[in-house]
């Protein structure tokens, strides 16, 4: 899509934003189905690297995939025995994608699969984007406009939090090569940075404190894990009016090292720090 086109359809989705009532007009509608398409195709992302070493949210492909809804009537579907009453079409072409589904795995259409992605039985939302090799394990879900990038590992029962509104805020985003270990909870737009591993169990929202503890003196991050970070379930005490208490946070206990490739970092990842997947 070159630049005119993605600039016009962008002005037409912000004025049905405006104005919802022209969503009543079937070429208001072919454009909100276009933008559906494209995030189907990869060709549009909900939030793109900006080329900064940061992240861009196209707060409106988030404002057309809301609008998407209420032009979708409820229908009936069935799966052998199981029945479905929804609004939203399910992804297909899968072989021609090269992607690897395993049954009962689920991807709405208007999620985008890169060759070589493989679903287990898993759940990814309409508006995420998955990037190529990416491995979605048993029961582990993708929310809507999430960000998935190259060679990641889902392990089983991951929650990937969905955001659609506000529009603005940014989904959550996994980069390249990360590891994130069995039942983790990623919401609220936090962003793990390339590399990471993620210990089983690890939940990181957008008020998580992250600590780094390697060092001589303890860093704080919030939402945000840097690049190669190992990172555990921890607690935190804070100070309440009934007395002091253990909080939830997560810990960055070293990181994963440059000089060996991915496979290698990994498992000395996983053994030197004794991280539980």
């Amino acid at each position: 899509m070159d630049n005119v086109n993605r600039e016009e359809l962008q002005g037409i989705i912000e004025k049905l934003w405006e104005n919802h009532t022209l969503l009543r007009n079937l070429e208001a509608q072919a454009a909100v189905n276009e933008v559906i398409d494209l995030l189907d195709r990869g060709e549009l992302r909900a939030a793109e690297p900006d080329g900064n070493g940061g992240w861009r949210v196209n707060d409106w492909v988030k404002k057309a995939v809301i609008l998407y809804f209420p032009t979708r009537e409820l229908r009936q579907t069935t799966a052998g025995e199981m029945e479905y009453n929804d609004k939203m079409d399910l992804k297909h072409g899968y072989r021609e994608y090269g992607v690897r589904v395993v049954p009962p795995a689920v991807a709405r259409y208007g999620a985008y699969l890169a060759r070589s992605v493989v679903m287990m039985p898993s759940y990814v939302n309409i508006g995420a984007y998955v990037d190529e090799g990416t491995m979605i394990d048993t029961w582990a879900t993708v929310g809507s406009c999430a960000q998935i990038g190259k060679d990641v590992h889902l392990s089983g029962g991951v929650g990937i939090g969905g955001v659609l509104e506000p529009v603005q805020a940014a989904p959550v985003i996994v980069e390249d090569n990360c590891f994130i270990g069995s039942r983790c909870v990623i919401v609220e737009g936090a962003r793990i940075c390339r590399e990471a591993v993620i210990g089983a169990g690890t939940v990181i929202t957008s008020s998580t404190k992250i600590i780094d503890v390697s060092g001589s003196e303890p860093v704080t991050y919030h939402g945000y894990v840097p690049p190669r970070s190992v990172v555990i379930p921890g607690t935190c005490s804070k100070r309440f009016p009934a007395g002091e208490y253990g909080v939830p946070c997560a810990l960055i206990i070293g990181q994963r090292r440059e000089s060996t490739d991915m496979k290698t970092s990994l498992n000395d990842a996983l053994r030197d720090f004794d991280v539980p997947v």
